[in-house]
């Protein structure tokens, strides 16, 4: 019998693996989660975050862009 698996995707970041996604310093990242200022969850002592809710999250702190008045 030939079973093949199908490899696991992973939806969550680490803390370093969030930092170099958004190009900031763990030390931010901490930060952030100490401040409650981005989505988090803990297992165990693990800080993990949610890609899409980082997604979410950077969207959210979006300042700025064009003028609607043109």
């Amino acid at each position: 019998m030939n079973i093949k698996f199908e490899p696991i995707k992973r939806n969550t970041l680490t803390v370093s693996e969030t930092a170099k996604y958004l190009g900031v310093s763990t030390d931010l990242i901490y930060l952030l989660v100490r401040e409650g200022k981005i989505i988090h969850f803990r297992l165990g002592r693990r800080i993990l975050f949610k890609k899409e809710e980082i997604d979410k999250w950077v969207q959210s702190q979006m300042v700025g862009g064009l003028d609607d008045e043109q």
